[in-house]
């Protein structure tokens, strides 16, 4: 019996088919832009999203990083969400390695911030302020895509003030899905977007940053300082390709999963559903039996992140199919008794 791995969409696992992809992959060492599969992700992402150029690097929170580093200076501010990705879970980098200073702004419950609070947060040109220079926004955030009047108005708004935009956009082909648009249309209101192909798409590794291509030259040196040169990467770049062309469509098919585990849970007893979007379902459950039931999906060969609050995330991807929605929700209702 396999497990049903609820914890996160990270972690997916190559398909065969695209192990196969990475083992014909064509290499060359990227650090002296020679490897060809690299080379052709970030233009097949750059045109397809409407960008100058891009660049393949690890991971989404170094691809963030380098987005921040190459839009601000030292001294320099941007504008965030109080629970966004780049400001509360990847390390505190912009301000530890850029001495970019965030000013967190608290999220309107469809995951925008509202303008108004992001009007009164830029500083005025003073040296005893940081230099207000970014909006950062996230897409999908919590599982919630952006509506697209509010990218529209964001753009708008920061390039009033002569800000720039960048998109935290790890999860921006879920977005599309639901939104049912391409991903160019979410993508051509900002500077610059950070993509992750290795959630929900399924790829074992990888990020693409978009942007100009002045920006991506910026990000491309910040990314040798960061440790972040690698170099027969087509072999990786191989299974972001594949993943392109095969897991785009198919995440409409966890975002229904997600639904029906979502309706399927609100009939138990002892469970408060807090909402589903996306491929993203929360529910609450009693903090005295989150030990207790973090023990029983276990020996039922089921994980899901449990930590100390009530609240729990429980996320369809590419390796939970019809038969593992099945199991945990039996596994729940046994818990509470049903």
């Amino acid at each position: 019996m396999s497990t049903v791995d609820l914890r996160s969409d990270t972690v997916t696992r190559p398909t065969a088919a695209m192990r196969e992809a990475m083992l014909h992959a064509e290499v060359g060492d990227d650090v002296y832009g020679e490897d060809p599969t690299v080379n052709a992700l970030q233009r097949r992402l750059a045109d397809d999203l409407g960008f100058e150029a891009g660049l393949f690097v690890p991971t989404g929170t170094q691809s963030n990083l380098l987005a921040l580093m190459s839009h601000c200076e030292r001294g320099d501010e941007y504008l965030v969400g109080a629970d966004a990705h780049t400001y509360k879970y990847e390390g505190g980098g912009a301000a530890v390695l850029g001495s970019i200073q965030p000013q967190p702004i608290a999220h309107d419950v469809d995951g925008s911030l509202p303008l108004d609070k992001l009007a009164a947060a830029i500083k005025m040109v003073d040296p005893h302020f940081a230099r207000t220079r970014l909006l950062a926004l996230e897409n999908t955030w919590h599982g919630r895509a952006l509506p697209l009047d509010y990218l529209q108005a964001a753009h708008d708004f920061a390039g009033e003030r002569g800000l720039g935009i960048h998109l935290d956009g790890a999860r921006l082909f879920n977005a599309a899905v639901v939104s049912g648009v391409p991903a160019r249309e979410i993508a051509r209101h900002f500077d610059s977007v950070s993509v992750c192909l290795s959630k929900g798409l399924g790829a074992p590794v990888g990020s693409v940053l978009l942007g100009s291509s002045a920006l991506i030259e910026k990000a491309r040196r910040w990314r040798k300082v960061a440790g972040g040169g690698w170099r027969q990467a087509g072999i990786l770049a191989a299974a972001c390709q594949y993943a392109l062309d095969h897991h785009v469509e198919r995440l409409a098919d966890d975002h229904r999963r997600a639904a029906a585990l979502a309706e399927r849970l609100r009939g138990i007893a002892g469970i408060t559903l807090l909402g589903q979007h996306t491929n993203m379902v929360f529910i609450d459950v009693p903090t005295e039996q989150l030990r207790a039931l973090d023990t029983h999906l276990r020996a039922a060969d089921i994980r899901i992140s449990i930590g100390y609050l009530p609240t729990l995330r429980l996320v369809t991807h590419l390796d939970i199919d019809d038969e593992g929605i099945e199991r945990t929700v039996a596994a729940f209702a046994s818990f509470f008794g049903h």
